[in-house]
């Protein structure tokens, strides 16, 4: 179910705009709403906040990061604080992969400890992705961790040894210095290639003493809306994909 990658940025920004596109319209009126993080979470933040401000929708959002909280705030979307007993009626985040069971590597933004934790809340989790997210098997993209600052080391000698050579990703802006987590924690990117058993490795890597989360999102995405050849299309896990457009709300 995986497809060639597009050569272009502007046919890329094109697939990421139909599908954050394509999910807006299945957001209702009253929905409690969370807001994901990256290339093409923030095309949909900021569709949504048209339809509050143009079209009267009265939605609720929190929001996985703290760029996308502002992005919110820019475009109009009221937003919700954390509090116990608050579940959302739908997240709509992106990937960095997904497979045709709908098994995700995410973190590249940086943001995988507060995604899993509103993605875990939701009733449902909706990706939305471009082409060159589509994978046979997932690994090539490397896998983020958060990890706590004092327990690095002995977390990149746990992860060494099954195999994921890790890497401590340097921040953007300073490249001298370690990117962190909204969190202030570490991330790490560990080069696996390719996962066999992703369900046995999130199992190893959830017992590390000082991993406070990883990058496999298993059993949470009900539904992703995935742009290839120009037309936006619905997969579920083990199911072909279908056209979007036979569908009128979540799938």
């Amino acid at each position: 179910m995986s497809a060639p990658r597009p050569t272009s940025a502007p046919d890329l920004t094109a697939e990421k705009l139909l599908a954050a596109t394509t999910a807006v319209g299945w957001v209702r009126d009253g929905m409690r709403v969370g807001l994901g993080t990256g290339s093409t979470a923030a095309p949909f933040i900021t569709l949504l906040g048209q339809r509050v401000r143009e079209g009267g929708l009265r939605i609720e959002a929190t929001a996985t990061s703290r760029a996308s909280e502002e992005l919110a705030r820019q475009v109009g979307i009221p937003l919700l604080e954390p509090r116990r007993g608050l579940r959302f009626d739908l997240t709509v985040d992106g990937a960095d992969e997904l497979d045709a069971q709908l098994r995700l590597i995410k973190g590249g933004g940086g943001a995988l400890l507060r995604e899993k934790v509103i993605a875990t809340a939701s009733d449902y989790l909706l990706i939305v992705a471009d082409s060159t997210k589509a994978v046979g098997q997932l690994g090539r993209f490397p896998l983020p961790l958060e990890v706590v600052p004092f327990a690095l080391p002995w977390v990149m000698d746990a992860v060494a040894d099954l195999g994921g050579a890790p890497v401590l990703r340097m921040s953007k802006d300073n490249p001298a210095e370690p990117a962190h987590s909204d969190q202030g924690n570490l991330l790490v990117d560990c080069h696996f290639q390719l996962i066999a058993d992703p369900a046995a490795l999130a199992a190893q890597l959830i017992v590390i003493p000082g991993m406070v989360e990883h990058g496999l999102f298993l059993r949470l995405a009900r539904a992703a809306v995935v742009v290839q050849g120009g037309q936006a299309q619905v997969w579920r896990p083990g199911q072909a994909p279908v056209a979007a457009s036979q569908f009128t709300d979540l799938p």
